[in-house]
């Protein structure tokens, strides 16, 4: 059985470790594995086992966040400062390994420069720096060392307090305060369960995925910690079955967690027993709301319930349960270890502690960042994402999913906390933040956000079945040039009716992304009605197809290409489209080689 004293020895002992020899760390996360580090990992492997480097010790690691500089290999020496190569091919592997592990020289070329400047990594602690199949690794980085401490110096009541002075809210969504959720569940009496939300389903996120992939032990420990503070012996993680590389990595730090005696049976000899179950779900978003999942763990179609009674009461098997996602346990371990003054120390008063973002989009930097709470739109924007890609205008930032709404350029200085976001008709979500830009059009945008809620109501109230696919219909409408006079009323009627309606969250949040560009974007609406024409020059319906004649070569390629023979014209003679026939499928633009095929929006 493992003590809190062969904790601390392993801990000690895996610290020395690092400080000797050289560290090769690859990005094995996802994103690293979809850009070729695979490839990358098996060069360094063959190499440093070919050339006896002994003293190399090859790391497969998680998410650094920098995705868009992926496959990235980070080298540790001790006693300098650590080097960053990325966008590593095979061939880069060759030479970082012939040139810096074998002859101690820098391949400068091949270095890369990731900027944190104005972030904060608590969540993200981890990733990208241990090995996320290692427990001894986790060890070291003072892992398992809350729940030592806690299980050798703190009451259940002690510990949730700690988690309320710290002002921790859920990071999944609506920002309900942890610890209270976590001392009515302790109030409650019989067998509880502690579930954890790794149903990830907005379009554009992968935080909580990362954390998954770079740091399982984190989300162990801390839901050890959540079972010990409202007395309950089971835990359930809930993750989506398309991340197969967070669930095999959980799959390791469950097993190795029951082997080294820190779930299960009378963990570190104090009594105190917890064990965790995975379960896989099969994709479907309205399982990311929290009766749902429940619903679905217990094998049951996922559908949500009406609430009272709440889970703390009446949740998983009807019974006492509380439900974080996989960002909010992240922060509990080093809350604990740290203390809650330091946690509430950053942020705002309102809102404390950092958010991890996927900040995806228009932005020059794509990737995971983890910022403070209060932080604006511009700094995240222009200094972290690298301002917006090809030099065009910032439009627009769409935060909290399909259920989130888009803040517009106007509020770029916007502190991004939970309820300024909310005033502005959006919301935190669970991070997602995609950056749009002049070419975007917002009409567009409400329709795909719309669409993929459509698709993705459980079908259980009217309200979510049928009020979204009508606001749909509207949408599809405008932006197929077929818009009249009073359909933004319509829209805007239904929206507040479905608010009010609807069962569950993802219902009654379904026309946010409508209502936010509605408030900042209506002249687009307007454009696409009254004008006829779509600003952005976006929606297929408002475009004509014609040929420059200044520029064509009357080649005839665009012709041939045509799948619709609306291209008139014979080789060397002048060419025009047949506006009757085109289906303005884009072809002809992509295959003109003299690029003499305009798009133009009419008027």
């Amino acid at each position: 059985m493992l003590t809190f004293e062969k904790l601390e020895q392993i801990r000690q002992a895996n610290i020395e470790l690092n400080r000797q020899g050289i560290r090769v760390v690859v990005g094995m996360a996802t994103c690293g594995l979809a850009a070729g580090a695979q490839l990358v990992y098996d060069v360094f492997q063959q190499e440093i086992k070919k050339r006896a480097l002994t003293e190399v010790k090859l790391v497969p690691g998680g998410c650094i966040g920098a995705c868009s500089l992926e496959p990235i290999v980070d080298v540790y020496t001790p006693g300098q400062e650590k080097i960053t190569y990325v966008q590593v091919t095979p061939q880069k592997a060759q030479k970082i390994i012939e040139e810096h592990l074998v002859n101690s020289r820098v391949v400068d070329e091949y270095v890369g420069k990731l900027e944190f400047k104005g972030q904060e990594r608590i969540a993200l602690r981890n990733c990208g720096i241990i090995n996320p199949e290692d427990i001894n690794e986790y060890i070291a980085q003072d892992g398992y060392q809350a729940l030592a401490k806690v299980l050798q110096e703190m009451t259940p009541e002690e510990l949730i307090t700690e988690i309320k002075k710290s002002g921790l809210r859920g990071r999944g969504g609506a920002g309900f305060p942890t610890g209270t959720k976590w001392s009515f569940a302790l109030s409650s009496s019989g067998q509880k369960y502690v579930c954890c939300n790794a149903d990830e389903g907005d379009p554009g996120a992968y935080m909580d995925r990362s954390v998954l992939e770079g740091d399982p032990h984190s989300i162990l420990e801390a839901m050890a910690l959540a079972g010990y503070a409202i007395g309950a012996n089971q835990g359930y993680i809930y993750v989506r079955a398309e991340y197969p590389v967070a669930v095999k990595r959980l799959e390791i730090a469950i097993k190795q967690a029951r082997e080294a005696g820190l779930l299960g049976e009378n963990i570190l000899g104090t009594g105190f027993s917890f064990d965790i179950e995975l379960r896989l779900g099969a994709g479907a978003f309205v399982c990311g709301e929290e009766t749902a999942l429940m619903t679905s763990i217990e094998g049951k179609r996922g559908e949500p319930r009406p609430r009272p009674p709440f889970p703390a009461v009446k949740g998983l098997f009807g019974r006492p349960t509380i439900l974080n996602n996989v960002e909010t346990f992240a922060n509990i371990p080093p809350i604990i270890l740290k203390g809650a003054d330091w946690f509430a120390n950053i942020g705002t008063e309102r809102s404390k502690g950092t958010k991890v973002f996927a900040l995806v989009g228009k932005v020059n930097n794509i990737g995971l960042i983890e910022v403070p709470m209060g932080t604006t739109l511009r700094t995240v924007i222009e200094k972290i994402g690298g301002g917006i890609s090809g030099g065009k205008r910032f439009k627009a930032a769409q935060t909290g999913g399909p259920s989130g709404g888009c803040i517009p350029a106007e509020h770029i200085d916007t502190p991004i906390e939970y309820e300024t976001l909310i005033e502005l008709g959006s919301m935190m979500g669970s991070g997602g933040m995609i950056v749009m830009d002049e070419d975007n059009c917002m009409v567009d945008v409400a329709r795909f956000f719309l669409e993929f809620t459509v698709d993705e109501s459980c079908g259980k109230c009217p309200p979510c079945r049928i009020g979204t696919k009508r606001m749909l219909e509207l949408l599809e409408k405008i932006c197929n040039n077929e818009g009249e006079e009073g359909d933004i009323e319509v829209l805007e009627n239904l929206a507040v009716t479905i608010k009010a309606g609807a069962l569950c969250a993802l219902g009654q949040t379904a026309p946010n992304p409508v209502l936010s560009t509605l408030r900042y974007f209506r002249h687009e609406y307007d454009a696409h009605i009254k004008d006829k024409r779509c600003p952005a020059g976006i929606c297929q319906a408002f475009m004509t197809y014609v040929i420059n004649q200044e520029k064509c070569t009357k080649c005839h390629i665009c012709a041939k290409n045509c799948p619709t023979n609306a291209i008139i014209g014979k080789p060397k003679e002048k060419h025009y489209i047949d506006t009757n026939l085109c289906i303005k499928c884009g072809l002809c633009i992509t295959k003109c080689p003299k690029n003499a095929i305009e798009k133009t929006s009419k008027n």
